[in-house]
């Protein structure tokens, strides 16, 4: 992505991905931005070293991160990285960071229309609840609980499509897991009649207090990780003990090469 007016790239290389090294208010203002004025959908994708290592054996998940708009830095593997690769990027930005400053700048400027894609309906009429007093002004135009399904056939994408093109929402929130959902969005984003598509995973449990998130102290040491991985040791163990190694591996390994080379 390049800053229209100046030419200015606004990403920096990690691993072959073009991440976003804007800070989170500079990514809310362009998000917002093009809500207002933007004539198609644009999307935005998280990475951390866990999504990283998921895509060297996904072909499709791989696509979809390299053809988001906004490739945002979701993990604390990812700020080392750049910093390690004398980059500039300096803080996560999180999909729960991105759910909330969006809806709050939606707040401020009076405008917007939000869907929800994802999670059970129990967990939609949390969020449409929760939604109507944290953020007012923000209409939520429609949601939608997919069949759970490893695979979606067609009938169940048209479905999904058709209930959130009815709902001429400008934001949609896919709250599946990935990489399905970031898969989901890149494969549907020419069908779909919004301006901003995010994939924001387990975000629809965070914000209805069914997950907590780690506290603000682990979050801005980077070990917001530890807490949960705690919390659900046999869902989260192979992030920190395979991913992250594999990725720390790649990362030297590359940057050796480069020195080679040079």
């Amino acid at each position: 992505m390049q800053d229209v007016g100046t030419g200015e790239s606004l990403t920096e290389n990690i691993l072959g991905y073009r991440v976003y090294r804007e800070s989170l208010d500079a990514s809310v203002r362009a998000i917002t931005e093009w809500i207002q004025k933007g004539k198609e959908c644009r999307t935005l994708a998280c990475i951390n070293p866990h999504s990283y290592v998921l895509s060297l054996k996904d072909l499709d998940f791989s696509t979809a991160l390299h053809e988001a708009d906004w490739l945002v830095p979701d993990g604390a593997g990812i700020v080392y990285a750049s910093k390690y690769l004398r980059g500039s990027i300096t803080t996560r930005i999180t999909g729960s960071d991105i759910f909330a400053a969006v809806n709050a700048a939606l707040v401020k400027q009076k405008f917007g229309s939000v869907f929800f894609l994802g999670s059970t309906e129990a967990t939609l009429e949390l969020i449409r609840k929760k939604m109507a007093a944290d953020f007012p002004c923000v209409k939520v135009a429609g949601s939608y609980s997919p069949p759970f399904k490893e695979v979606f056939s067609k009938e169940d994408n048209d479905a999904m499509i058709a209930a959130v093109n009815q709902a001429k929402p400008d934001v949609l929130w896919v709250g599946m897991t990935s990489p399905k959902q970031d898969i989901w969005i890149f494969e549907n984003r020419h069908r779909l009649q919004v301006k901003f598509a995010a994939g924001v995973g387990a975000v629809f449990d965070f914000y209805t207090g069914q997950i907590k998130r780690s506290h603000p102290v682990f979050q801005k040491l980077g070990l917001e990780w530890l807490p949960r991985l705690l919390q659900d040791p046999k869902r989260l163990w192979k992030r920190m003990f395979i991913s992250a190694p594999v990725f720390l591996w790649h990362l030297y390994s590359t940057k050796r090469l480069t020195e080679f080379e040079a």
